[in-house]
């Protein structure tokens, strides 16, 4: 019965961010926004809802390592996994902002969440709350940039033209569907880490953090078959900022969340600086500006390695 309950959480999940995603690049479109900055914003934050409302809810519920591991494991997802598959379906052109903002932004967020949480293992509302305006400083200086970048883009018509009551409705369906799904995965996931014999902590950077990147791999699957790789790019490390900076930072503003599996600052945080590290020499070596479908294909490998050494452990 817990099975079940996580893939209902999981579906509704999907449907959840799907649909919030898509009112949300509708109501982008509507004021005139440029396609990199919804890709590191608007889509961004779309698509991290689902670790927001899984994260609140496994904290106010009692499992903070679901709350964290399913971040920490997210970001790994994002980089193994879905820029994996992503760079599988076709090359991705690397431009300079990535090496000159949005990868350095990424690292300095996973830093600090790491020195916060090793500090005095438990996350604070005060540091939350600097992770959090560290967000909203980095949104500013974002959208800032990409004013002086007057670059003309191509608008996806058929959100370009969506009618108000259509945004309006989606947002509900959205909405309705992150709760439920975040509440059923959270609860059923606990039963499923309790009857197989592993920790929460497991459960949440495995099963949890890949049905929460399931927004992610569709986003950034369907922006690269489209050709739109600024879009697919941006999402990714956009969302990794937006994992530390709102679902962590907001999440630890309603209730601290300590650390209570020692692998999480011993192992798992490791692998999750590692990946997002490995990220600037794999865009200058060998071919330039470019992730290859070879540099796809390691960046997945890695991630089996990962979930292996995870559940072996």
């Amino acid at each position: 019965m817990s099975l079940l309950w996580v893939i209902l959480g999981f579906v509704l999940l999907v449907i959840g961010g799907e649909y919030l995603v898509r009112s949300s690049v509708a109501l982008s479109f509507k004021f005139n926004i440029s396609k990199m900055v919804i890709g590191m914003t608007v889509v961004s934050f779309a698509t991290s809802a689902p670790e927001l409302l899984v994260s609140l809810q496994a904290a106010l519920s009692g499992s903070p390592a679901i709350a964290i591991n399913n971040v920490v494991g997210s970001n790994i997802a994002n980089i193994g996994l879905v820029l994996g598959i992503t760079a599988l379906v076709g090359p991705i052109m690397v431009d300079k902002s990535f090496y000159k903002l949005n990868w350095p932004v990424m690292m300095v967020f996973s830093i600090a969440f790491y020195y916060f949480l090793k500090n005095d293992e438990i996350l604070t509302a005060l540091e939350g709350g600097v992770l959090f305006l560290g967000l909203i400083g980095f949104l500013f200086v974002l959208i800032r940039s990409a004013k002086k970048d007057a670059v003309s883009e191509e608008v996806d018509e058929s959100l370009a033209v969506v009618s108000n009551f259509k945004i309006i409705l989606w947002l509900l369906i959205g909405a309705a569907s992150l709760y439920f799904g975040s509440e059923w995965l959270v609860e059923g996931s606990k039963e499923v880490a309790r009857a197989i014999g592993v920790s929460e902590a497991v459960i949440g950077v495995s099963l949890i953090a890949i049905g929460t990147s399931v927004p992610e791999l569709a986003a950034s699957v369907i922006a690269a078959a489209k050709q739109e790789k600024a879009i697919s790019l941006g999402n990714l490390i956009g969302s990794n900022i937006f994992n530390i900076g709102s679902v962590l930072g907001m999440t630890s503003l309603v209730k601290p969340i300590p650390v209570t599996e020692p692998q999480i600052l011993t192992n798992d945080i490791f692998w999750m600086l590692g990946f997002a590290a490995v990220l600037i020499p794999m865009i200058f070596l060998p071919k330039q500006m470019q992730i290859s479908r070879f540099k796809g294909f390691f960046l997945v490998l890695g991630y089996g390695i990962f979930m292996v050494l995870v559940f072996s452990k």
